[in-house]
């Protein structure tokens, strides 16, 4: 299926059941789809604790939970399924090129470069940091690189280990959302993991600019939505708000139990806090400034009485601190329960904000290809944009 064809099926899908997918748990008690589908709603509510973690980190597993109640729905996962990219075997690489990676981000590199293809033009590394993957390609492609980073600090970093591993590899310190030198026609620019704008500009500019080839893994796009997502290609009706492209990037695989326990925490917490507030206010549920983490370590009783008071409420009283951590931990668990029908389109909304991008560069005259550069388990921000100008 072509590209443009894909995401045209996927923009109606995911239309058709925008209903599922973009009301938030969080912020409303019972979505409408709860009324719809109350058979759904029950097994949900009666799932144990194990299966709702499993099934709010497994979209393959979520939709199939989905299709036995809305068998329409299991057309959606062909939809969002795409191939992994064919990886080469690096050449053999001095040690020294790794200096100061963790090696989780190390394996991330390595499969990103295994991904793409040399094309023996100069390489642009967008958005670099200090300029690791930028080095790799350096020493496995033999080619010049200019690493572009916003933090001289990390560019200072950068060219020290560039000389230490002698490859020729530069650094411009400079912001990507203001650039205009950068980046130039007849480079292959990579990026892994820029952020939202900061992606959406390089693959813009550098159509426009006649970049040669480009290799970017997206992360992050709700950075710099403001409120609602402006596609780069056209003839799509869905339109995404800012939470929207928030939910495609929600996945976590890699948490360890103790980060998990403080996430659950937080969650029950501020939705006690809610309960708290709309008891005392009778208001719907407002949005509020985020939390600190130090709040949440400490306990429920400081959290709330820190809350309410930034917030402008009543100080809470012994009795309703006790009452707002019960109503806190039952709603978490509840809004858990509802999550596994808005994480099941996760990858859907994915796969379509990084479709848009493709079709952009494809009416550009580049020839683009979209699939996976790793397993998910090493990051679930694992797509990868290869395209080069026909």
């Amino acid at each position: 299926m072509r590209l443009i064809e894909r995401l045209q099926e996927l923009d109606a899908s995911l239309l058709d059941f925008r209903d599922l997918w973009h009301p938030q748990p969080f912020r409303e008690n019972r979505p409408s789809w709860c009324e719809r589908w109350p058979a759904l709603l029950d097994e949900l509510l009666s799932l144990p604790e194990d299966d709702v973690s499993h099934l709010n980190d497994d979209v393959a597993q979520g939709l199939s939970l989905l299709a036995k109640h809305i068998p329409a729905v299991a057309n959606m996962a062909p939809l969002a399924s795409l191939p992994a990219r064919a990886s080469v075997v690096l050449p053999n690489l001095a040690t020294n090129w790794a200096w100061e990676i963790p090696g989780r981000k190390q394996q991330q590199i390595e499969a990103f470069a295994s991904a793409a293809s040399p094309s023996g033009q100069p390489v642009l590394d967008w958005c670099g940091g200090k300029g690791h993957l930028g080095r790799l390609l350096a020493q496995a492609w033999d080619a010049p690189v200019h690493t572009l980073e916003i933090d001289v600090g990390l560019c200072e970093a950068g060219v020290g280990l560039a000389r230490r591993a002698r490859v020729n590899q530069k650094f411009v310190a400079s912001d990507a959302l203001t650039v205009a030198e950068w980046p130039q026609a007849g480079q292959h620019a990579v990026a892994l993991h820029a952020c939202g704008e900061l992606h959406r500009r390089l693959i813009r500019d550098g159509a426009e600019k006649g970049v040669g080839r480009f290799d970017v893994a997206p992360c992050c796009y709700y950075r710099g939505v403001a409120d609602v997502y402006q596609p780069l290609s056209s003839n799509m009706r869905l339109a995404l708000t800012r939470d929207d492209t928030r939910l495609a990037v929600t996945e976590t695989v890699t948490s360890a139990p103790r980060e998990t326990r403080l996430r659950d925490r937080g969650i029950a917490w501020k939705l006690g806090f809610d309960a708290y507030r709309r008891a005392v206010s009778g208001d719907a549920y407002r949005s509020f400034k985020p939390v600190p983490d130090a709040w949440v370590r400490a306990e429920f009783s400081d959290f709330l009485t820190k809350m309410a008071d930034r917030e402008g409420l009543p100080l809470p009283s012994e009795r309703a601190v006790a009452t707002f951590e019960r109503e806190g931990w039952l709603r978490r668990d509840e809004v858990m329960r509802l999550s596994i029908v808005r994480h099941a389109f996760r990858r859907a909304i994915e796969v379509w904000l990084a479709l848009d991008l493709c079709c952009y560069l494809a009416d550009r005259g580049y020839v683009v290809e979209l699939g996976s550069f790793c397993q998910r388990q090493l990051t679930p921000r694992n797509l990868l944009i290869s395209a080069r100008l026909a």
